[in-house]
């Protein structure tokens, strides 16, 4: 089995589906992708050769941030074995969270054009910082990958990173954070509500951020322009007074 996410939720690097689907279906190898930070909206994975698709509806689907549940799709040929892994297994979602789910999903083509056009405001602005060393957003023409991202892509959503060309003492960060009146702490995303998540990012692969200061913005419903004043006042509490990055 080969699982798939494009692009990762952390430092959103876009992957060559095709090519990886290429192979796999070669040496008849299951290919599974996590298909939840661009919705069916604005990716259709099994076109471009993904045997299983999985989704958060938590996040975009839902977009109110009160339900726990997530969907799999398979291609048809693996329908019959799915089918009798979820009897099996008794993996059936109540009938009140498929509702919510549903509702949610009613308005996600609105929603999501918000989400697209506020959180590339706010990508922008970023980029244009002095402070700011990289946005990590692949619609913007200055991600690595920006190029695949266009060939496969329809659109983009709402979450997105960036990193700061220096390090800062974990308490100037949590100044940051603390200074924020419109972004809540917390992991998840894909919701009403904008969301930061600050950390040292860790992987096994080689990385260029690997022991780098990620901040993951998800932005939510609410005014852009409101946003990026909020991220304005944060980082004037990160930078004012810096302290050397060793304290």
């Amino acid at each position: 089995m080969i699982f798939l996410e494009s692009p990762g939720s952390n430092t959103f690097e876009i992957q060559d589906i095709p090519a990886i689907t290429a192979i796999a279906r070669e040496r008849n190898i299951v290919t599974i992708m996590d298909n939840t930070w661009a919705t069916p909206h604005f990716l259709k994975p099994f076109d471009l050769g993904v045997d299983v698709i999985i989704q958060s509806v938590t996040k975009y689907i839902s977009g109110h941030s009160d339900v726990l549940l997530g969907t799999v799709t398979v291609q048809a040929d693996k329908v019959d074995a799915f089918r009798r892994f979820c009897r099996t297994m008794e993996l059936y979602a109540s009938p009140d969270d498929c509702y919510l789910a549903l509702r949610g999903l009613k308005t996600l083509v609105l929603r999501l054009a918000h989400h697209e056009t506020a959180a590339l405001k706010l990508a922008t602005w970023l980029a244009g910082l002095e402070i700011v060393q990289h946005v990590l957003h692949p619609a913007l023409p200055e991600h690595p990958q920006h190029d695949l991202w266009q060939r496969d892509f329809t659109g983009s959503t709402g979450l997105f990173g960036f990193v700061l060309k220096e390090t800062y003492p974990e308490k100037k960060v949590a100044a940051f954070i603390d200074a924020l009146q419109l972004f809540g702490l917390g992991f998840s995303w894909g919701g009403f509500k904008s969301l930061m998540t600050v950390g040292k990012y860790q992987r096994t692969a080689a990385s260029d951020y690997n022991d780098r200061t990620v901040f993951r913005v998800n932005v939510g419903m609410e005014d852009a322009d409101d946003l990026i004043a909020d991220l304005e006042n944060g980082l004037r509490h990160l930078t004012d007074h810096r302290e050397n990055a060793d304290a």
